[in-house]
């Protein structure tokens, strides 16, 4: 694909416009309307020449009653995982739910999907026609990051937990350290010596911090780690697999702190079937206070986190950046408690 040089005299010399992106990629304004908004009715090779016009350009839609922009006051809120994952786990309903009750009805919220390619491409495409006037990044990965701010079209972004790399960006956490150097802890004053743990993807900043926890709770007790750290995805499954993993590399673990409540119920299947009985033979420990935390029988010892509350303030400070805060970075920190229940 060959685009005009950038120091091509045909080039405008003021902002550009929809008209130029349409011309420079060789597409009708109608076009390059759709693949900015996101739609798929739209030939893949239509929708890269219009997304080098806009880099090659770089074209920003108009905020504040412009003819360019479609809706006005819109939230955005950017969820980085598929969407099975999102409707399934109640996290992401509680954390939505508190962003929704902090705005009251003073800004229309729109949830994106980010998890497959196609959800990627129609999120940035909606994010890059300028329609929304603030966005919420959850769960972004390492690398998702910078590339959604900058389709973010200089609107306010405010992340759901803490990034791993250093970017200027506000951002609301809770402390995933302290809660599971609190679990380790409260499975160490207990009696247990042999303490596994089943991390969550190595990308995200609250994986890293729960494993980060562990580790320091095991190290100041001076308990060895060797073969007790496996790593799920957060998701149920992944937990019931690492759990068998962690059995087999140690048949001695008397305890396991999983980084979150679904995989702390793949642990207890996978103990389920192999015979181990809990918290007698083995202690297990959750991460989030999910709902089934109190359904699963034991009832699940779990960290829980204030998913409610955390969106609540993400949306609260969303409201600050619109308001004329300058979007650099502010770090706030909630709370996390152990809820001692019956498995561990």
């Amino acid at each position: 694909m060959t685009l005009t040089h950038p120091e091509d005299p045909a080039l405008p010399d003021r902002p550009p416009t929809l008209a130029h992106v349409a011309e420079l990629a060789g597409v009708s304004p109608a076009t390059a309307s759709r693949v900015l908004n996101g739609s798929a009715r739209v030939s893949r090779t239509a929708r890269q020449q219009v997304e080098a016009a806009v880099e090659r350009l770089g074209y920003v839609r108009r905020r504040g009653g412009s003819p360019d922009r479609e809706s006005s006051g819109t939230i955005a809120a950017v969820v980085c995982e598929d969407a099975c994952r999102v409707l399934g786990d109640p996290y992401f309903a509680r954390l939505l739910w508190g962003v929704r009750r902090e705005l009251d009805g003073r800004a229309p919220l729109v949830v994106l999907m980010a998890g497959r390619p196609d959800e990627w491409r129609a999120t940035t495409g909606y994010l890059r026609g300028g329609r929304a006037e603030g966005v919420l990044l959850v769960g972004a990965r390492r690398d998702q990051v910078a590339p959604l701010v900058q389709a973010a079209a200089g609107a306010p972004v405010v992340l759901a937990g803490r990034p791993l790399d250093e970017v200027a960006l506000p951002y609301v956490d809770v402390d995933n350290r302290g809660g599971a150097h609190a679990a380790v802890r409260h499975l160490l004053t207990s009696g247990r010596r042999r303490i596994g743990t089943i991390a969550g993807p190595a990308d995200t900043g609250a994986a890293v911090d729960r494993l980060a926890g562990y580790r320091l709770a095991a190290r100041e007790a001076g308990m060895g780690v060797n073969g007790l750290v496996c790593q799920g995805d957060f998701g149920r499954l992944s937990g019931e697999r690492a759990m068998r993993r962690l059995l087999e590399r140690r048949p001695d673990v008397d305890a396991v702190l999983a980084a979150s409540d679904q995989m702390a119920v793949g642990a207890l299947s996978a103990l389920r079937r192999a015979g181990r009985r809990v918290p007698d033979d083995v202690a297990v420990v959750g991460f989030d206070d999910a709902p089934v935390a109190r359904q699963v029988r034991p009832r699940l010892t779990t960290v829980r986190q204030p998913a409610e509350d955390l969106g609540a303030r993400l949306a609260r400070e969303l409201r600050a950046c619109t308001g004329g805060r300058p979007n650099t970075e502010r770090r706030v920190v909630l709370r996390t408690k152990l809820i001692i229940r019956e498995s561990g």
